[in-house]
C-alpha cells in the first residue's frame, strides 16, 4: 500500500514540475480602450500620455486608468501630429466632453498615421442639425458648408490604435 502512495505522490510531483516548465502565453497587460471613429469605421484606441494637466486629470477619471501628464508633448512639431476631433456640443455620447465619440484622422494603414494627436475641437453652429460623424472627411465637408467650426488646441495626446478596419494589436 505504501508503494502505491509513493508512486502516486511521485507522479503528482512530476506533473507539477512538468506543468511549471511548460511555455506560457506572453505577458499581457490590460489597458482601457476608448471607442471612436476613423474613415467611417469604429476603432478602439487608448490614451497613454497628454501634454495638459487638466486633460490628464479628465482622461484619467474617464478611463479609470492613469493618463500620464507629459508637458513636453506640446512641443511636438506639426509634421508628426494627426488630428483627433473632439466635440464640444451636438449629440450626447461617449466623448470626453460628453458629446459624440471622437473622430480620428489616419489609421495605421493610412499614410501620415501618427499616434500623437492634436486635439481639435468641433462645434456645431446649430446643435439641432447635429448628427453622428464618423470621418475626418465628413467633418471637413461640414466645415466647408459652414455647419461646424474647428478650434485647434495646443494639447497633444498619445493615442495609439488598438483596433481598426483590417488590423489590430
Amino acid at each position: 500500500m505504501s508503494r502505491k502512495i509513493l508512486f502516486v505522490l511521485a507522479v503528482t510531483l512530476m506533473l507539477v514540475v512538468l506543468s511549471a516548465c511548460q511555455s506560457t502565453a506572453p505577458n499581457v497587460a490590460e489597458v482601457p480602450a476608448g471607442k471612436a471613429f476613423a474613415n467611417g469605421e469604429t476603432i478602439y484606441f487608448t490614451h497613454t500620455e497628454v501634454s495638459d494637466k487638466d486633460v490628464s486629470d479628465l482622461l484619467t477619471k474617464m478611463m479609470k486608468s492613469p493618463v500620464i501628464f507629459v508637458p513636453a508633448l506640446a512641443q511636438a512639431p506639426d509634421s508628426i501630429l494627426s488630428n483627433v476631433y473632439v466635440f464640444k456640443n451636438g449629440i450626447a455620447g461617449s466623448g470626453p466632453l460628453k458629446y459624440q465619440a471622437d473622430v480620428f484622422e489616419n489609421t495605421p494603414d493610412d499614410a501620415g498615421y501618427s499616434p500623437l494627436r492634436r486635439i481639435t475641437f468641433v462645434s456645431w453652429k446649430n446643435e439641432s442639425q447635429a448628427k453622428e460623424l464618423k470621418s475626418a472627411a465628413d467633418i471637413q465637408g461640414l466645415v466647408t458648408q459652414g455647419a461646424v467650426s474647428l478650434e485647434k488646441s495646443g494639447v497633444v495626446v498619445n493615442m495609439p490604435f488598438l483596433t481598426w478596419k483590417g488590423g489590430k494589436r
